[in-house]
Formats: C-alpha cells, sequence, structure tokens
C-alpha cells in the first residue's frame, strides 16, 4: 500500500491559504446568486437557465425549495459526469452545491425584494450571477449541475471560452422556460441576463488583471528602455528583429504596463525617438511582478 506523504509547514501553510480562498469565494460568489434570485429573479419573474431555471420552475408551479431541488438533480448529473471531470473537481463542486442551497432556501428568506423595473432587475441578476460564477469558477470549483456539463465540454475543447459556452447552453433552457411559462418578455430578459453573464463571468475570469503590451520598433532599443523605466519603473524586453524592406537589423523593445501607465510610456517614447515606431495591444491577463503573481 503507498503511504501518503507528509506535507511540510510550508507546504500545509498553502493547503490551508488555498482552502481558505476556495471557501471564501463559494461563500461570496453564492452569495451574489441567492441576491439575484432572491432579490430579483423571483419578483420580477425572470426565468432562469441551468438547472437553477428548472428548479425555478418547479418553485412557481409546485413552491419546492429552489436549492434543494437543484441539489437533487445534480446527484445523477454527478454520476454521470465523475470519471470525465474527476473525484477531486466532483467532491469540490459538491461543497459548492451545499453552500449554494443554504444560501437560497435560507439565507435568502432573509433579503430585500426589489420592486423596481423588470428591466433592471434583469440587469442587477446578470451582473450578480456574472461576478457570482466567475468568482466560484476562478477557484476551480463549481454549482453543479449544467457547470459539470460545462466542465466536460471544456476537457472536450479546451480552446472555448466558458462565457461562450454559457450563453449557448443557457439560451436553450431560457426559450424553454419562457414558452412554459408563456411570457415572451420572459424571454427577452432572460436572454438579457444570460448575456450579461457570460460577459461578466469573462470579465472577472480573463480581464481582472488586465493590461496593455507595447511593442517599440526601434534603432535605439537601450534609450528606450531607460525611458520606460524611468517614465513607470516598468521592465522591458529587447527583441532582435530584422526590417522586411531595408534588411536593416532592428530592436523592437516589449513592455507591459497598466492601461494609464502605457499612455505615459507611448508619450515618452515619442520625445525619446521620434522615428520609433510603437504598436499597443490589449492584454487581458498580464502574470508577474508588478501584476497579479500566477
Amino acid at each position: 500500500m503507498k503511504e501518503r506523504r507528509k506535507m511540510t509547514p510550508e507546504q500545509r501553510k498553502e493547503w490551508c491559504r488555498n482552502e481558505a480562498l476556495d471557501v471564501g469565494a463559494e461563500l461570496l460568489g453564492n452569495a451574489l446568486i441567492s441576491l439575484a434570485i432572491c432579490s430579483f429573479v423571483l419578483q420580477a419573474d425572470i426565468p432562469l437557465s441551468g438547472f437553477s431555471g428548472i428548479a425555478l420552475l418547479l418553485y412557481r408551479f409546485f413552491r419546492l425549495p429552489i436549492g434543494v431541488t437543484t441539489l437533487v438533480m445534480n446527484i445523477p448529473v454527478a454520476i454521470i459526469c465523475y470519471r470525465l471531470i474527476g473525484r477531486k473537481f466532483i467532491l469540490k463542486s459538491f461543497r459548492c452545491m451545499v453552500i449554494s442551497t443554504i444560501m437560497v432556501d435560507v439565507f435568502g428568506r432573509f433579503l430585500p425584494v426589489y420592486n423596481g423595473s423588470r428591466l433592471m432587475a434583469a440587469l442587477l441578476t446578470g451582473v450578480c450571477y456574472g461576478i457570482g460564477y466567475g468568482l466560484i469558477y476562478m477557484r476551480h470549483s463549481s454549482t453543479g449541475g449544467a457547470d459539470f456539463i460545462l466542465m466536460a465540454v471544456r476537457k472536450v475543447k479546451p480552446h472555448l471560452k466558458m462565457g461562450t459556452i454559457i450563453f449557448v447552453m443557457d439560451a436553450v433552457v431560457v426559450a424553454a422556460g419562457g414558452l412554459i411559462m408563456r411570457t415572451f418578455d420572459g424571454i427577452v430578459y432572460g436572454m438579457i441576463v444570460i448575456f450579461l453573464t457570460s460577459t461578466v463571468v469573462d470579465k472577472v475570469m480573463f480581464n481582472a488583471n488586465a493590461g496593455r503590451v507595447g511593442l517599440i520598433v526601434t534603432d535605439r532599443g537601450e534609450d528606450i528602455c531607460r525611458c520606460i523605466d524611468k517614465v513607470s519603473s516598468r521592465g522591458s524586453t529587447i527583441l532582435a528583429a530584422k526590417g522586411g524592406y531595408t534588411g536593416d537589423t532592428k530592436a523592437v523593445v516589449m513592455v507591459a504596463a497598466s492601461p494609464k501607465e502605457i499612455y505615459g510610456i507611448s508619450e515618452a517614447v515619442k520625445k525619446e525617438d521620434e522615428a520609433s515606431f510603437m504598436i499597443i495591444m490589449n492584454s487581458n491577463e498580464v502574470h508577474g511582478e508588478g501584476f497579479r503573481v500566477i
């Protein structure tokens, strides 16, 4: 029998830190999801997507608790997806599902009910849903149900954006829910919710540490690097290049900076070398010193 390797104090500390971050993200994410359902969706009569949408229909027709119903529906899906997704992810998601059930069925009773316009309720739902699910996905967890199917699709098609997968899957469920409830307006508002959700999820997951990347083609690479360091204290990299027309040797200085910093860098580069050629590109994620640590 293989012995389990004991963790060092540093490893145990890191494990505790990760677990705390996981639970914290699940608590905050599910609190936002519960807020969206209990404060906005129920009052505005907006059809939801995924297993929550099905549970919401059952609640409206039979008054079955939304959280518990969602949890029960998750069990067969978890069994089916067990091998593809893995034991660790299933167990982690089960904890998140239990938190979600408590948040919706218990914590949700004490939340204030929004009585404003239906459109505003849909917008607020989409934002709360997007931030909530984004926080949960960032910690490699899920609320189960359609999320299991979502993660299974990501395993097979890893290049697809998570927000895009959510939008396609949820559109079908929302349309079906609107038809059952016989409300065309509900379908429209439901589509607004899932569009906002998918957009915000991608923003939370891939744009939380967004930046700009500058590529400067110049004959004075070292001078440009010193200029960048003076203006922003950002490190830069000199790449060897060759002119396509003249064949002359060139330097390409690459620098990653925040959107605010890149403007100051571009202005300083123009003054330092008027003959330089600069390209500024958006970057969804920048990791490393001065940015979020991997």
